[in-house]
């Protein structure tokens, strides 16, 4: 069996960013660059002004009080087009362009207004003073944002400054979900006697979406070989299938083979975790296939350690993980056994750091302990009897679209 850290990396490293396409900068968020962006301007595009007062010959300055006679004005957006000429000044707004012939701002504070055409400079100004020079922020034709960034509302700001309406991405990866299992129904559809209710498949579609994915949802496959491989057939087009259940031994847990009659190429299925033991890796053709474990718990765990960033490598992402926190034990353990175990627990604040407690149940079918936990304790495989105190590493599923 494979290491969980082994696993993830045969798992990356077989995946690739998908294709890109172009979107406009009002749909670019939460997505990747594929390729860098370029400033279309220089940025400010002229000596602006810092602050409200008036443009002035630094020199004109140099005896205080200064008084010079007002010529005009200049706001953002409509600059004053003559020249300041000595004993001259214009008054100047935030965000204005500098007037020919100024080369220092003197605060609206430091001077006293006569007359609408006369103001005196009471403090000393130097050339430059509260002046934001030409291309201070960035210049036509740098590059402003590399490849692979991906993009969050200010770096949204900084390609709409840099006058980049249209931005090249990575395609949102495409990925298939199937449920499998001849007892599965949709919430709110009929269950009959023996039905059980697909509850993970809505919390896939969930991560999936959260990661950038786009979800092609296939209909509920019965435990049959012909459903399974037409739900192989559906899937094509698609980046990678994630399938739910089917992945262990038994009679009815079909997948392996099944795909195996469609091409499959196996990587591995079984992992040395728990929950989490039977996991198939492999590739149909040209999409990856991802087989999860049909218990609710497990199938969860396993999507945030390798679902998750796999989707992420798919969108030019780097792998993102849930949180790895140390912490302080609040409940003594048994030993481990010889699979890496991931134990639901609440975690809370306490006089020496955080204290993460293990539930008493651990059943990988129980969703409520899954939903209330704030985190999982890691147990390395043949860890020793740890006692309430002793040290810990936790992954916090509060923050589990990673850091």
């Amino acid at each position: 069996m494979l290491s969980v850290e082994d696993a993830r990396t045969r798992i990356l490293s077989a995946l690739s960013p998908v294709g890109e396409e172009v979107v406009v900068l009002s749909a670019a968020a939460g997505r990747v660059l594929s390729a860098p962006v370029i400033a279309r301007r220089t940025q400010p595009p002229a000596d602006f002004s810092a602050m409200d007062g008036y443009a002035v010959r630094s020199a004109e300055c140099a005896v205080l009080p200064a008084s010079l006679t007002v010529i005009g004005e200049s706001r953002a957006g409509l600059g004053y087009d003559k020249a300041v000429e000595p004993g001259q000044a214009v008054r100047i707004f935030t965000g204005a362009p500098l007037p020919k012939g100024a080369d220092a701002v003197v605060i609206q504070e430091n001077t006293e207004k006569k007359t609408e055409q006369s103001v005196q400079v009471l403090h000393k100004v130097a050339m430059g003073d509260h002046i934001r020079r030409a291309g201070i922020d960035f210049n036509k034709g740098d590059k402003v944002l590399e490849a692979g960034t991906g993009l969050e509302p200010r770096h949204i700001a900084l390609a709409a400054a840099a006058n980049v309406p249209w931005l090249s991405v990575v395609r949102k990866p495409r990925i298939a979900l199937l449920s499998t299992g001849d007892e599965l129904v949709r919430p709110g559809e009929p269950l009959g006697r023996d039905g059980i209710i697909d509850a993970v498949g809505p919390a896939l579609a969930a991560m999936i979406h959260a990661r950038g994915g786009v979800v092609h949802s296939l209909d509920i496959a019965k435990d049959r070989h012909e459903a399974l491989k037409a739900a192989a057939n559906a899937a094509k087009g698609c980046d990678m299938l994630v399938t739910l259940g089917g992945a262990s031994v038994g009679d009815y847990d079909l997948v392996r083979d099944a795909f195996g009659e469609e091409g499959l190429a196996l990587d591995f299925w079984k992992i040395a975790m728990r929950p989490g033991k039977p996991m198939i890796f492999g590739r149909l053709g040209a999409t990856a296939m991802l087989g999860l474990p049909g218990n609710p718990v497990s199938a969860l765990v396993c999507a945030l350690l390798f679902m998750g960033p796999a989707i992420d490598r798919l969108s030019g992402r780097l792998p993102r993980l849930p949180l790895r926190l140390p912490a302080i034990l609040g409940a003594a353990l048994p030993e481990n056994g010889p699979r890496e175990a991931y134990l639901r627990a609440s975690l809370k604040a306490g006089n020496n750091g955080l204290r993460a407690t293990p539930f008493p149940q651990q059943d990988s079918s129980i969703l409520s302990g899954f939903a209330n936990a704030d985190a999982l304790i890691i147990r390395p495989p043949f860890a020793s009897k740890s006692e309430a105190g002793d040290k810990v590493e936790a992954l916090l599923l509060d923050a589990s679209i990673g850091s």
